[in-house]
């Protein structure tokens, strides 16, 4: 159980050239802006810094990769072991040839959108639609307007826990809808896009409609994370003799989701499958929230709700999550 591992200290880990903190409070940097501390948190100075890491880290202590939190919860009683946050060293975004991006896992989607524009190279558009970093798209298949990650991705690169770099193609993932079949502790340093020849204002002409609609139906002026649940699949919607086009806003709106309250977190308003600090959230509440949500659901229609959002750090024994 993660609340059993023991506190990792700083003098329990290898040198760096990086820099570790301990007690580092993660939640207060998360979107939602509520949630616990890490034990350790360790910002490698680039590449090299976190493979020597990796290879020198005792492997009982549990290693957490983060971005910059944009979809993620972390629970209020903190996560264990060193959780890693990928910096500066990992943001460049490099032109291979006329179409190919190479984007480091810590540059911001919307960069990353911008930047291809800026190139002349269509098809990454979508990316400014997707709160987050390529890390993070990279190990969810993130989507937006018709577009996946695995449409555009030619080779993402990982780390494992030993700090082997591994190269994968895009079918070596198995990435299918909101999911990547990548390795549970592989730690994405960058990946390898393609686009197409576009013209620069045609570009981002797009990139501005897909902003302008997602402040028309997100409530991205608030805290929160992004969707809170992936939509059902197919045969889902099939067994319960549903619409096969029903999206999972649809769901929690039919059983009183929307605008719906556990302590200081809601579901919005605005778009009923986004969750929101209110103010004075904490972290079990939006978590509680949730799992409601997919109870509710699932006693309507016997669909369970699939967790798009990142839960991270010691679950509160106090609560039990409703459905696994």
């Amino acid at each position: 159980m993660l609340g059993e591992i023991p506190k990792v200290k700083i003098e329990d880990l290898p040198p760096v050239r990086g820099r570790y903190t301990e007690d580092a409070p993660l939640g207060a940097f998360g979107w939602f802006r509520t949630g616990g501390t890490a034990d350790i948190l360790f910002k490698p100075a680039d590449e090299e810094d976190l493979i020597d890491f990796l290879k020198a880290c005792p492997t009982h202590i549990p290693v957490t990769p983060i971005g910059v939190l944009s979809n993620t919860i972390i629970r209020d009683n903190g996560v264990p072991g060193v959780v890693i946050r990928f910096g500066r060293g990992f943001t460049d975004i490099e032109q291979e040839d006329e179409t190919v991006l190479q984007i480091g896992a810590a540059a911001l989607d919307l960069n990353a959108a911008i930047t291809s524009a800026r190139l002349g190279i269509a098809g990454l558009e979508f990316f400014s639609g997707i709160p987050g970093s390529i890390g993070g798209a990279l190990r969810m298949n993130a989507g937006a307007y018709g577009t996946e990650t695995k449409d555009v991705l030619v080779e993402a690169v990982y780390l494992d826990r030993a700090g082997q770099i591994i190269h994968a193609k895009t079918d070596d993932l198995n990435m299918s809808y909101r999911h990547s079949g990548a390795p549970s502790d592989a730690m994405f340093i960058r990946g390898i896009f393609k686009g197409e020849i576009g013209e620069t204002p045609q570009i981002e002409a797009r990139i501005s409609e897909i902003k302008a609609r997602r402040a028309e139906t997100q409530p991205i002026k608030s805290q929160t994370g992004g969707s809170t649940f992936a939509n059902p699949k197919p045969e889902e919607l099939a067994a319960a003799k549903l619409p096969e086009d029903m999206k999972v806003w649809q769901l929690i709106d039919k059983v009183g989701g929307r605008g719906f309250k556990v302590g200081g977190a809601q579901m919005s308003e605005l778009h009923c499958n986004f969750m929101i600090n209110t103010g004075d959230a904490s972290a079990q509440d939006l978590e509680d929230l949730g799992e409601e949500m997919r109870r509710r659901v699932y006693d309507d229609s016997g669909i369970t709700l699939r967790w798009e959002i990142r839960r991270l750090g010691r679950p509160d024994n106090a609560h039990n999550v409703l459905l696994q």
